[in-house]
């Protein structure tokens, strides 16, 4: 009986593996390894022709910057909210909790839409911003400008650094920063010795994730973006090159695609040296 029990067993690993890497192979691997071929199929000296024109690295350099903009205030943010929500009990907290996932449910297409009508010709926001213009001489511009790309981007990635260190102080508790409170140390202090080695790699997990969908984005920025050359991102400008329709820009659009594909499988692959460094701190790898 046991030996029947055992080999079932054995039957049903293999078919869920089998199942596993046929769907991997067939939703992940194959457009892929697609992408890349027909980034390669007119040859390497067009392949790098297409990722050295004007448009391509305008699109990278908004694209990275970005992201960095992103990541940088989305992990200032989700450190703070994630501490706040964590440690302190006050009026709101679950609601502060809830808005947080407001990226999760909403498309990023209304999300750009709502900058566009906050922000824009029509919007609220647009009197004042005309009004620091003329008092100061200036010329702010948030919609259809690199601003909006920035706002966009910041909106649609800012749940992932909170959301990847919220689980983390919850199993923390609170009694080791309370001691040492009661020991007279500082809040700077409680955070940089206490609470952050607790949190240091949930927020590089956070901050993987972060960038990953930065770098993705095509939504929200496709609303409040349409100067090519200027505020578009790689995603734009690949959708830009496809609906060309041409038989060269079709084949540029997987070279520049080739450029996100290298990046994303960059970030899984830093992602599992973390997952594997934060396994190994915490005992479940062996040496």
């Amino acid at each position: 009986m046991k030996s029947n029990r055992k080999s079932g067993s054995q039957g049903i690993k293999w078919v869920l593996i089998s199942v596993s890497v046929l769907f991997m192979a067939i939703m992940l691997v194959l457009p892929l390894v697609s992408v890349i071929v027909n980034s390669l199929s007119l040859g390497i000296p067009f392949y790098l022709k297409s990722l050295h024109t004007e448009y391509t690295l305008s699109a990278l350099m908004v694209t990275l910057l970005a992201a960095v903009i992103a990541v940088l205030v989305n992990t200032f943010f989700g450190i703070v909210a994630a501490w706040l929500i964590t440690k302190f009990s006050f009026k709101g907290k679950q609601t502060l909790a809830a808005l947080i996932d407001i990226p999760f449910s909403i498309s990023p297409v209304i999300a750009g839409l709502a900058f566009l009508m906050t922000f824009g010709r029509l919007g609220w926001a647009n009197s004042y911003i005309n009004q620091i213009n003329q008092l100061f001489g200036v010329d702010i511009k948030i919609v259809f400008a690199l601003p909006g790309v920035v706002l966009a981007t910041i909106f649609v990635t800012f749940p992932f650094v909170s959301r990847e260190i919220i689980p983390v102080l919850h199993a923390q508790g609170t009694d080791e920063e309370e001691a040492a409170a009661l020991m007279g140390a500082s809040g700077f202090y409680i955070f940089r010795k206490i609470t952050f080695p607790h949190i240091k790699w949930a927020l590089l997990y956070g901050v993987i994730l972060c960038t990953a969908r930065a770098l993705g984005e095509f939504g929200a920025v496709n609303a409040l973006s349409k100067a090519r050359g200027k505020t578009f991102t790689l995603p734009l400008e690949i959708d830009a090159l496809y609906l060309a329709g041409s038989s060269d820009s079709i084949t540029a659009a997987f070279a520049v695609s080739s450029i996100l594909v290298i990046m994303a499988v960059t970030v899984i692959v830093a992602r599992n040296i973390l997952e594997y460094q934060a396994g190994k701190k915490q005992g479940r790898y062996e040496s």
